[in-house]
């Protein structure tokens, strides 16, 4: 079995606690350089992690000809970059979400990947975990009948460091992850209704600053249209109190209904005329690990993984039109 070696640019929280261990957990894979602008924190995370290469910068670790996938974890501004410089030095390409500052960078990568041959793939890691094929199995038994609705709700208080300008992380910065926590968190959502139901056909949404606290938009609704006629709609608020804060997903059929979270992953909770039943999945160590599995599997030529930049280029329009880029 050939062994997947990887190179990893960034060496932030992500790498930490979702996807790095994973790299050389996995079977048939193996973590074997890091890249990072500090370069002391790539040395101190290779230390911890027992990665063989530091390498001061990204040209330098994308000339190592051992390296067979690059996995770009660092800040959605720099994605679209990092991502077609791996293609075209004859590299795969993992890219955290989201995907990309624009729909137009999204299309630039894809299309990059078409023309080298390459593949890519993103980060939207809900796709291969238990908790969500689940859903998708229930949705696909018909125990909900006629599926006409889903609706979306995620409402979360500021972190503290949205209260003070000076304390302000590029997940905030337009410039670097784009306009604010929802072009962050909404992707994990609206890619994974993709996944369940149909890729969104038509969406329409507004988004503001409603609370002051920075400058990019803390409150977005939406409405949008499945390709298979499913309608949807959702609110995101990242301004309010912890008492009110709320992570759910409702989808709605003629027979019943399915509730389940985006983040909080509580028990799925499915509701028909026989009662309600719960359905509870351990949380993974490495959340990643699954998708990052079939990824491994695909470049060893076994499976396929579900997360593609085609796929993920559908939702970077959807969010895309919902901010009115």
């Amino acid at each position: 079995m050939k062994i997947i070696r990887w190179g990893m640019i960034g060496v932030g929280d992500v790498t930490e606690v979702k996807s790095g261990p994973a790299l050389y957990k996995t079977a048939g894979s193996s973590l074997i350089a890091v890249t990072s602008r500090t370069l002391h924190k790539a040395e101190d995370y290779a230390k911890r992690h027992q990665v063989a290469n530091v390498y001061p910068d990204v040209d330098a670790l994308l000339s190592d000809p051992d390296i067979d996938i690059v996995y770009v974890a660092t800040p959605p501004s720099t994605h679209q970059a990092f991502a077609i410089a791996a293609m075209e030095a004859g590299k795969a390409v993992y890219v955290e979400k989201p995907m990309a500052m624009t729909s137009a960078e999204a299309e630039a990568m894809t299309h990059i990947a078409q023309q080298t041959g390459k593949s890519l793939y993103v980060a939207f890691y809900r796709r291969a975990l238990p908790y969500f094929q689940k859903i998708q199995e229930l949705l696909a038994s018909q125990v909900l009948g006629k599926i006409l609705t889903v609706s979306v709700r995620l409402i979360r208080p500021p972190f503290d460091s949205d209260l003070d300008p000076a304390k302000h992380t590029w997940r905030i910065n337009k410039h670097v992850g784009g306009d604010g926590y929802f072009v962050d968190m909404a992707p994990h959502t609206l890619d994974i209704l993709d996944y369940l139901l149909s890729p969104i056909k038509t969406v329409h949404g507004h988004a503001a600053n409603l609370a002051g606290h920075y400058e990019v938009a803390d409150t977005v609704n939406a409405v949008w249209t499945h390709e298979n006629g499913i309608l949807g709609n959702g609110v995101w608020c990242f301004s309010s109190l912890e008492a009110n804060a709320e992570d759910s997903i409702i989808i709605t059929g003629t027979e019943g209904q399915v509730k389940f979270g985006t983040f909080d992953m509580k028990p799925i909770e499915l509701t028909t005329q026989k009662g309600k039943d719960f359905f509870d999945f351990e949380r993974p160590a490495y959340i990643q690990q699954a998708l990052i599995e079939t990824i491994v599997g695909e470049l060893q030529g076994n499976g396929s993984c579900p997360s593609t930049g085609i796929t993920a280029l559908r939702t970077t329009r959807v969010v895309e039109k919902i901010v009115g880029q």
